[in-house]
């Protein structure tokens, strides 16, 4: 995984997010954060790619929180 704070659209980007162990999701979640943030400063809106990304990442989020049993 990349030590990069930002993820620029032309940076890899992992095709299947559910092999991915969580630490390095979350890393890689921020770096794309990150980079929406910048293009919003910079640019005035994201670049597509970069919210293509963010979206994935939210729904493995969310499929993640759904595949975790019930603490209760």
């Amino acid at each position: 995984m990349s030590d990069k704070l930002h993820l620029t659209p032309e940076d890899d980007f992992p095709e299947d997010l559910s092999v991915i162990e969580d630490k390095e999701l979350q890393v890689l979640d921020s770096q794309v954060q990150r980079q929406l943030d910048y293009e919003y400063v910079a640019e005035g809106e994201p670049h597509p790619e970069t919210e293509f990304r963010h979206y994935d990442l939210d729904d493995e989020f969310e499929d993640r929180d759904k595949r975790e049993p019930s603490s209760s």
